[in-house]
């Protein structure tokens, strides 16, 4: 009973629309096409564990379970935010249990890198005798947030944000089994970029736009208007943080003017401390330039300077 009350409850569009076969699972063709570690592990019905590391609403919770249906494994999930010693310890009796009776056991930890480091050494016992197979899932640099001894018995596995292929693919798949979107061309372009690669965030926005009832087409400004725009996604203590700093760092070094005035735009529009871009820019000016335009440093002092007797928004300007 409890089971048709809650297939009668309202469900996420990307829940919905959840692949049902690797080979519904998009934008990551690099580990699910053929050669792939994802499809050779299938075709060997061996698998590993592994670590998916990548951006969010790339497809590594839907993996996991996929990984576990096409073994036969027995699943079982954490997250590693709300659970402890006790929860793992709790699915390890069960896995050894499991084992007794021929069935292994798949365990599929979300967030994995906010587990602390006796946490982590937990998994060891049960991943060396094969008690259990670990599918862990982080957003974050697994080798600055995982131990050495847990990398060391788990493939690291890179899922790429979604492309423009990979977006539009899951646009059609809506269209397929929901209703067309009343987007233009242009909409329809500015809709893919506004999800950055977030194939979660992507369906969130059309569920938006499938619940404007009106027949109108919607073109850029419309669109804009009905979803509003995107909080950038940045942390300024973790892994986005030096990647944009980095990419900002790079693009100078390569005279990318464009480039450079787009990762600065994105590291304020996300909360950055502008003085630590300024400093960044002071490094650049007398590591990089030097000698070749001693203008530069004293450009990039200036430029610190105004910010610190302006503030934000007009110093900002200077940087």
């Amino acid at each position: 009973m409890s089971q048709l009350f809650e297939s009668l409850s309202p469900r996420p569009l990307a829940d919905r629309l959840r692949p049902q076969k690797i080979s519904d699972v998009v934008g990551q063709d690099h580990l699910l096409a053929d050669g792939g570690t994802i499809h050779q592990m299938l075709k060997t019905g061996n698998p590993n564990s592994i670590i998916l590391w990548g951006p969010p609403g790339t497809g590594k919770t839907t993996i996991a379970w996929l990984l576990a249906d096409y073994t036969n494994l027995h699943f079982e999930q954490l997250s590693a935010v709300f659970s402890g010693v006790k929860d793992l310890r709790k699915i390890f009796d069960v896995a050894v249990s499991k084992r007794e009776m021929g069935k292994g056991t798949l365990l599929f930890i979300d967030e994995i890198h906010r587990f602390n480091r006796a946490q982590q050494d937990s998994f060891l016992p049960f991943l060396e005798d094969g008690t259990v197979i670990l599918v862990g899932a982080t957003t974050e640099n697994p080798s600055f947030e995982l131990n050495d001894a847990l990398i060391s018995r788990a493939k690291i596995l890179v899922l790429k944000s979604l492309d423009d292929s990979a977006l539009e693919k899951l646009l059609l798949r809506v269209e397929e089994h929901e209703k067309s979107l009343n987007l233009d061309s242009a909409a329809r372009d500015l809709l893919k970029s506004m999800a950055n690669g977030d194939g979660r965030y992507l369906l969130n926005m059309v569920e938006t736009i499938l619940s404007f009832d009106k027949d109108k087409i919607l073109g850029k400004s419309e669109l804009i208007k009905l979803i509003q725009n995107r909080v950038p996604i940045y942390d300024k203590n973790q892994e986005s943080h030096f990647n944009l700093i980095s990419a900002l760092h790079k693009s100078l070094r390569g005279s990318d003017t464009d480039a450079s005035l787009y990762w600065l735009a994105r590291m304020l529009a996300g909360g950055e401390h502008p003085p630590y871009i300024a400093r960044r820019l002071l490094r650049f000016a007398t590591e990089d330039i030097g000698l070749a335009d001693p203008q530069a440093m004293v450009q990039a002092l200036a430029s610190w300077e105004t910010y610190e007797r302006l503030g934000s928004p007009e110093g900002e300007l200077a940087i």
